[in-house]
């Protein structure tokens, strides 16, 4: 009789190429009574007796996926007859339990091991740092039990902060700015690295002079130390950005190309941080000092080349669209005047004398000067107080408090309806954007028509149509500008610049015709050529700035003085921006004139944002509302001290600016919350839902 090894040898080759023992597990105890299962890829066995584990054949043989639930030895396993989902059936003396394993699978890859803890006692914050790179930040205020702020990926993160970093200009070459997928042990030597958060510290940037940070504003600036097994992290707790890397093997005299383990302590004597790290491979600790100032200078951003401000600082530039507007309508005025003159020459006699005559209309001012722009305005001056106190109106109170008592509730429209957009104070399409003039005379909606319409607010007429003709797309937004001398409004890749004449008067013989007109000034397309999805402008007061995002998840700056871009905020969300909120005020209040400069964006999962135009950065990030499907409305208070916004819990959410998490939730909706408002004159929020309900909040 033939021995088996010599038949397995004469067939196949040697025994060791046919019979491989793939893996191999000891357990506590026997099973030699127990019914295993396989399937296609998986072998389930007991370990331990109550535990259930499950091998994959694709996966290394030390990755095993361990599934507790039993208290007494299981007896019984089987696999299901479907691929998905694969289920599999464990049964023991006291349970019969059925495991879903691809949901298994799930929860054990999410669970990482926590290895870092921080507590912001200034924002009352607790952060964790996992083995994944994850930031998982919570809320440690009154009434928040302990919910969830946000959950940052640190390898995004830095990503984006290398991709900034390239677009400055202050990476010279792109290898500079790409994150270390692998680590270069030897020659020839590579490993795979990732982000686990080895150490969480804080990180005192009140104490650099703000020279020293470059465009970092040192006031209110709460940051911390990430300390990863790749590098060293200053991280804004306020904006959830990265303000500056530092990667070991960026040095070459340092001899710790991977950390394993890190501590960190900052040295208010000198201003320096003292690291201690421990090599993942072999025994080497090293100790670093660290110049936060010098890093963080050498990697922000550079000055801007010019002086971006809301608020107008100049005057009207010769070249600028806006002088085509202004120069027309002085001449106008020069005319008129001239007329004026002529007119009061003559004399007023009977009608039967004279074609001239004051009883005529003829020695009235034309109609054209009413829309002048008034570019001498003040913020308190006589004509303004006696409009305030003939209507009795108060100044919006500045040291108010959040309106979150509930108020009246309506509904929108007699059928549930979206609202799309909401503001205080007959298309064929739905209407993309509603916009009250700045003299409260004029309403401006465009829709999915490609029309763009302006009604009167007193007696809901037609004043002014412009069609389809104007662009090939339809119109995204649109709103008066520059005190209501022009109308903005984006199409496609492009925002147009019109200038508008409403024609008051009404001619019973031809009421049909429209005498009301506009003309095109300028046409200014985005960079990239990228659909524009958010426009916004002031035009309470004279400015040149208009903020446009696009498609390509941008922010950029028009300067209309300029007739030109300005400036790009790249990467501004992780997805397109839907709506860009400016700190306008209202007539009813003043703040100081920086304050314009504040604008808000958001995006959907992305929560808000608040950023700067002197400086193009953010300045804090707002993640305590949920939004990962709907684009949800935001508001700014008038006073600039709050911000609102929907989300799909049926809440409304009000933010402090000095804060990253909500002060207020606001309860009382029927569905997701998709528009917020404030009333500009006094204390009150409104709020839309996705059924069309509309809901008043009143300050308490």
């Amino acid at each position: 009789m033939e021995n088996p090894q010599d038949i397995f040898s004469s067939n196949a080759g040697c025994l060791s190429d046919i019979v491989i023992e793939k893996y191999l597990v000891e357990s506590k105890e026997s099973v030699s009574h127990v019914q295993l299962a396989c399937s296609m890829q998986d072998c389930a066995f007991p370990l331990d007796g109550t535990e259930l584990c499950i091998w994959n054949t694709k996966s290394p043989s030390h990755q095993l996926l361990i599934l507790r639930g039993h208290h007494q030895p299981i007896t019984a396993i089987a696999f299901g007859n479907k691929v998905n989902p694969l289920l599999i059936c464990s049964a023991s003396l006291d349970y019969v339990i059925m495991w879903n394993l691809d949901e298994c699978r799930e929860k054990v890859l999410q669970a990482y091991p926590l290895l870092s803890l921080f507590i912001d006692a200034e924002s009352r914050q607790l952060v964790t740092g996992c083995a994944d790179g994850q930031l998982w930040i919570f809320s440690l205020m009154d009434g928040h039990h302990y919910r969830r702020v946000a959950r940052v990926d640190l390898r995004k993160k830095t990503e984006t902060f290398s991709t900034r970093r390239l677009k400055s200009g202050l990476c010279s070459q792109p290898e500079e700015s790409q994150l270390p997928s692998t680590s270069v042990l030897g020659k020839g030597e590579q490993v795979e690295v990732t982000f686990p958060i080895l150490r969480l510290a804080p990180c005192d940037l009140s104490l650099i002079p703000n020279s020293a940070c470059g465009c970092l504003s040192s006031e209110n600036t709460q940051c911390m130390w990430i300390g990863s097994s790749v590098g060293l992290f200053i991280f804004n707790l306020a904006n959830l950005e990265v303000e500056a890397a530092l990667y070991y093997r960026d040095f070459q005299s340092l001899s710790i190309p991977l950390a394993g383990s890190c501590a960190l302590r900052n040295r208010t004597a000198d201003r320096k941080t003292l690291c201690l790290l421990a090599s993942l491979f072999g025994g080497k600790i090293a100790v670093l000092e660290i110049d936060p100032a010098a890093l963080v200078r050498a990697q922000q951003c550079p000055g801007l080349r010019q002086s971006l401000s809301v608020p107008a600082s100049s005057c009207v530039l010769p070249t600028s669209p806006l002088y085509l507007g202004i120069a027309k309508e002085k001449s106008t005025k020069a005319a008129s005047g001239r007329r004026c003159a002529a007119r009061n020459v003559t004399k007023d006699q009977r009608l039967v004398f004279h074609s001239k005559v004051r009883s005529s209309g003829y020695a009235s001012a034309p109609h054209v000067t009413m829309f002048s722009p008034k570019t001498n305005i003040k913020s308190e001056g006589k004509g303004s107080s006696r409009r305030r106190s003939s209507c009795g109106w108060e100044p919006y109170p500045v040291e108010c408090a959040v309106p979150t008592k509930p108020g009246p509730q309506v509904a929108a429209a007699p059928t549930c309806t979206r609202v799309c957009c909401l503001q205080y104070s007959g298309h064929d399409g739905a209407v993309n954007t509603v916009c009250w003039s700045q003299d409260r005379r004029w309403l401006l909606s465009a829709a999915q028509d490609g029309t763009l319409r302006v009604w009167s607010a007193r007696g809901a007429e037609l004043a002014l149509l412009l069609g389809r003709d104007m662009s090939s797309k339809p119109i995204q937004s649109a709103q008066f500008y520059y005190i209501d001398a022009f109308i903005l409004l984006s199409s496609g890749p492009e925002f147009q610049l019109l200038k508008y004449h409403i024609d008051t008067c009404k001619d019973e013989m031809k009421r049909y015709k429209q005498k009301s007109k506009s003309k095109l000034i300028c046409r200014l397309s985005t960079t990239g050529a990228v659909d524009v999805t958010s426009l916004s402008a002031v035009n309470d007061f004279y400015s040149h700035i208009v903020l446009a995002a696009g498609r390509n998840r941008t922010v950029e700056v028009f300067d209309l003085n300029a007739g030109c871009s300005a400036a790009v905020i790249a990467e501004a969300h992780s997805r397109p921006v839907h709506q860009i909120c400016q700190n306008k005020g209202s007539s009813f209040t003043t703040q100081q004139p920086q304050a314009y400069n504040l604008f808000l964006t958001t995006a959907i999962g992305d929560g808000m944002r608040l950023w700067d135009l002197r400086t193009l950065r953010c300045e804090r990030h707002f993640e305590g509302h949920p939004s990962r499907g709907y684009p949800c409305g935001i508001a700014f208070s008038p006073c600039g001290r709050f911000a609102a916004c929907g989300a799909e819990d049926r809440h409304a959410y009000v933010y402090e600016m000095g804060s990253s998490t909500f002060s207020h939730r606001l309860a009382g909706h029927t569905d997701t919350v998709t528009g917020v408002a404030f009333n500009p004159s006094t204390p009150q929020l409104a709020t839309a839902t996705l059924d069309g309900k509309l809901q008043l909040f009143l300050a308490e």
